[in-house]
């Protein structure tokens, strides 16, 4: 579910999406040789959905995504182990740590993982709200896909994990942060499910927000 970002000089080909925005000034420009890497995985992301969209997911090959990318399916290899990781994979998880580093050292941590969160699945679904929910839906109906989903999301949980800690002053590996941290990716997971088998009808980031307001005060209380 988790979310890197210069201007394109001229408009995206079909295989390119829109290049991220420009970052923020307190955030360093990504070098060349990151912005061609991005735009690879990009151009191999972008080919991907477009065959699953044409033909199913199981249709689609290796070799297909990389003669729509214009890659070798060597490339597409080095860049996704799996076919699952290119659905599920993004650029975007390591700037969660930024962004909860970000938010005021007074604020409440819980408030502070709400807000970033919420903030990541909106952005996600603005920037390209079709593939958002290509990607849940291939969840729902692709064991392999909602299997590997659970593995990639560790590196978010690690992530969180570190944020945590540095907010409460704990370990990250305590066990309290870790059940914490696991469990706000468990619902993670199935707050994307709940948003695609109810076909996509409600505002994600407010299933986020009611995911962490169960997390953080139990049920039989309403989120507000």
């Amino acid at each position: 579910m988790t979310a890197a970002r210069p201007s394109p000089p001229a408009p995206p080909t079909a295989l390119d999406p829109p290049t991220p925005p420009t970052p923020p000034a307190d955030r360093p420009r990504l070098g060349l040789r990151e912005r061609k890497k991005i735009k690879t995985r990009e151009a191999i992301r972008s080919a991907m959905y477009a065959l699953v969209r044409e033909q199913g997911y199981d249709a689609t090959t290796i070799e297909q995504i990389a003669d729509r990318a214009e890659v070798s399916p060597s490339t597409v290899f080095r860049y996704f182990p799996t076919k699952e990781d290119i659905v599920l994979t993004d650029e975007y998880a390591p700037i969660l740590l930024e962004d909860l580093r970000a938010r005021p050292a007074d604020e409440p941590w819980p408030d502070s993982v709400r807000h970033v969160m919420r903030e990541a699945v909106r952005t996600g679904v603005e920037e390209d709200g079709e593939a958002a929910r290509l990607r849940t839906r291939l969840m729902v109906q692709v064991p392999a896909v909602r299997a590997r989903m659970l593995e990639s999301m560790s590196v978010t949980g690690r992530i969180l994990r570190t944020a945590i800690g540095e907010r409460t002053g704990r370990d990250p590996d305590d066990l309290e942060v870790r059940v914490w941290a696991t469990s706000l990716i468990g619902g993670l997971m199935e707050t994307s499910l709940y948003w695609a088998e109810n076909d996509h009808r409600d505002d994600v980031a407010d299933l986020v927000d009611r995911t962490l307001h169960t997390l953080q005060h139990g049920l039989g209380t309403e989120n507000r």
